[in-house]
């Protein structure tokens, strides 16, 4: 027996591991490489305070930074099928639901909640990537028509948050079915008068992108997100060509009138705020009547093309 080996060295790793840095009190940003410390990239909403990259965010963050206090109720999720298709490539689905559960604490790809945004009350309903790609299946169109109803029935306007890759594909042809269901609940906000505001985050692809993300009275997205229904990638090696500097980033879809605006983070409660009042026909909040609108950020809207009312 080595007592060196066996005994002294463990102990040093040991007490070594005991006062070693966390992994994770740094992020690396995907836009300029910088590291930031976790604190202060919470403190300014997940956005890089050198380069402004958006980083992404999930439900909970959504709510506290746009809702009142951050204060809301969640609305019940309904009951669907689990796994219709009893479906399997390497896992099976009901694997990777679990899975995805235990990761984020939701039960799918998108949470409603009642909640007010300046004294307004609103139906906010936000669809993060975190959850298997934010992909819409049976849960997701079945939990956004339900939300939707509450919106209709309490008189609520609808605010979508959204990101996706597109329908689950481990729900097949049940997920495509998603698509004319979810535009069907559009249209009872649209009859109601409702107002039907999207925020589009990174990534916005694929089915979501082709039906109620892109059916909005006014279509909102923060600086840099892809949107699209297909990849770049996939575009250019279908076509064989070269494609635009930033094609289907948010800058390049306001350039060509396929979205409204572009909006920074810090200033998306209170650009949200003053929408809802103009749509629903309200006086403007005091706060933001006032000039002091803005919220704990720099960052300034970017108006759109003139298919909205300019907030």
């Amino acid at each position: 027996m080595n007592w060196i080996t066996n005994f002294v060295r463990p102990r040093i790793k040991g007490l070594m591991g005991r006062t070693g840095t966390p992994e994770n009190l740094w992020r690396k940003c995907p836009g300029c490489g910088e590291m930031i410390f976790h604190r202060d990239l919470a403190n300014a909403q997940n956005v890089c305070p050198q380069c402004g990259y958006h980083l992404r965010i999930g439900a909970k963050d959504r709510f506290a930074a746009l809702l009142d206090h951050g204060e809301h109720e969640l609305l019940p999720a309904p009951q669907v099928p689990q796994d219709p298709l009893r479906f399997r490539d390497d896992k099976r689905y009901t694997d990777r639901l679990r899975e995805a559960r235990a990761k984020t604490g939701q039960q799918d790809a998108v949470q409603a909640a009642r909640g007010s945004i300046d004294g307004q009350a609103v139906i906010l309903a936000v669809q993060p990537f975190d959850f298997m790609g934010g992909s819409l299946g049976l849960a997701t169109g079945a939990g956004l028509v339900a939300a939707m109803r509450v919106a209709v029935n309490e008189n609520r306007p609808f605010i979508l948050v959204v990101s996706s890759g597109g329908a689950r594909m481990q729900e097949g042809i049940l997920s495509l079915m998603q698509l004319p269901r979810t535009t069907v609940g559009v249209d009872m906000l649209k009859e109601a008068g409702l107002p039907y505001i999207v925020v589009l985050t990174d990534p916005t692809t694929g089915g979501v992108s082709a039906s109620y993300a892109m059916l909005g009275d006014v279509q909102i997205a923060e600086p840099g997100a892809l949107i699209g229904f297909s990849g770049p990638r996939v575009i250019e090696q279908t076509i064989r060509e070269r494609l635009p500097e930033g094609f289907q980033r948010a800058e390049y879809l306001l350039a060509h009138g396929m979205i409204d605006m572009i909006v920074h983070r810090h200033d998306l409660k209170t650009t949200l705020s003053r929408l809802v009042a103009i749509l629903a026909k309200k006086p403007v909040p005091k706060r933001i009547a006032a000039g002091n609108g803005h919220g704990n950020g720099n960052g300034a809207a970017v108006a759109g093309n003139g298919h909205a009312p300019s907030p």
